[in-house]
């Protein structure tokens, strides 16, 4: 917290982002439960001991129009093998779209295979869903206990998606660029449509479960190459700054998640008047260094990063110490807010092998010895 406010701290924080920010079960026997498998407890057990844990909460919401929803939406699930398959079907101005997404036991991730709006004439179904589908009621109640479970340890984190990511997710990436970059007009119909709620959620939240660090994801969508910068602005700005005024308002912190190309938009996010940024990714994957980032944008944001997750997994750990040793001098080089030492992801397959866990703790240790 000291770290977000731009107070002094004894050493930079180190956190491990979804490694002890999601509530993970080794015990749980489950096949598709990929941190069952031994090779995960070690990094697991350090992440709780060591790390900086910022844990990932979210509202329970709950439809307040169940019928209306039903009347247009339909999901089915099955298991074929070691797969787990999911339908949705839309059903709405006489159209008919499925989307069908899989997840495969020895990875914890989920694919889509069928997405749901592929043209224009799509979009303009969707848009004729009646608004009482996307009402619901919002309960922070999970939210508080887990603030009080994690206690110490860490702290809370409200996470969720901002209006660009609720509508790119429900194309193909490019069907998604084609229509956002064709027909602006009709882009913006979709994201009010997508916001109106989300709005909603937001300012409850923020009002019920004040003073906590939000993670706003989304963003990446609308940066280069998919999408030219002066969209960012009218896809981003134009709706991300109200969830960040509603945010602030209530003494929260405002973090936007943006991987990729980030120097030509850098000045949109400094205008969202944004608390913290994450992961700055490192070139080849980004295009900015860490180090300019602090230098021109420090003194506003704290800023989290910029460790490849691929280099913890790939890299030999004399080669990834230097690299780690690197990010701490610029992520705290000359004055600045903050800065907290955090990998761009998290491993996502069944297997945590020596040299992962052994660069892991190459962060701790790095981090540690700044004390």
């Amino acid at each position: 917290m000291a770290s977000l406010r731009g107070e002094p701290v004894d050493r930079p924080a180190v956190n491990f982002y979804e490694i002890g920010g999601f509530t993970i079960d080794p015990k749980d026997p489950d096949p598709f439960n990929v941190y069952n498998d031994p090779s995960w407890r070690p990094l697991l057990e350090l992440a709780d001991e060591y790390s900086d844990r910022i844990s990932f909460a979210s509202p329970r919401v709950t439809p307040l129009f169940p019928e209306e929803r039903a009347k247009v939406w339909s999901h089915e699930s099955w298991q074929e093998g070691a797969s787990r398959f999911g339908r949705m079907t839309l059903r709405i101005a006489g159209r008919t779209m499925t989307e069908l997404v899989r997840r495969d036991a020895g990875v914890s991730t989920v694919w889509t295979l069928e997405h749901l709006l592929e043209t224009e004439e799509d979009v303009e179904a969707y848009l004729q869903i009646p608004d009482e589908c996307f009402a619901h009621s919002v309960d922070v109640s999970r939210m508080a206990q887990r603030d009080n479970t994690v206690g110490d340890a860490g702290i809370v984190m409200a996470d969720t998606a901002d209006p660009l990511c609720l509508a790119a997710a429900l194309f193909s990436m490019e069907d998604f660029t084609v229509v956002a970059f064709t027909n602006q007009a009709l882009f913006h119909r979709l994201l009010q449509k997508l916001a109106a709620p989300l709005y909603r959620t937001t300012e409850i939240v923020a009002r019920e479960f004040p003073g906590h660090l939000w993670r706003i994801y989304g963003p990446e969508y609308a940066t280069p190459p998919y999408l030219p910068p002066r969209l960012f602005h009218d896809y981003v700005v134009e709706y991300d700054s109200v969830m960040v005024r509603e945010i602030q308002r209530h003494g929260g912190f405002a973090r936007i998640h943006c991987h990729g190309n980030l120097s030509a938009v850098l000045p949109y996010i400094y205008d969202l008047g944004a608390d913290a940024l994450d992961p700055i990714e490192p070139p080849p994957q980004g295009d900015v260094k860490l180090a300019d980032v602090r230098r021109e944008y420090g003194a506003q944001m704290t800023l989290f990063g910029n460790l490849e997750s691929s280099d913890i997994e790939n890299m030999e750990p004399a080669e990834f110490e230097k690299v780690v040793a690197q990010s701490l001098r610029d992520g705290t080089s000359g004055q600045g807010r903050g800065f907290v030492l955090t990998p761009t992801a998290a491993p996502y397959g069944r297997t945590i092998t020596d040299r992962t866990l052994a660069n892991y703790r190459t962060m701790v240790r790095l981090a540690c010895s700044m004390g």
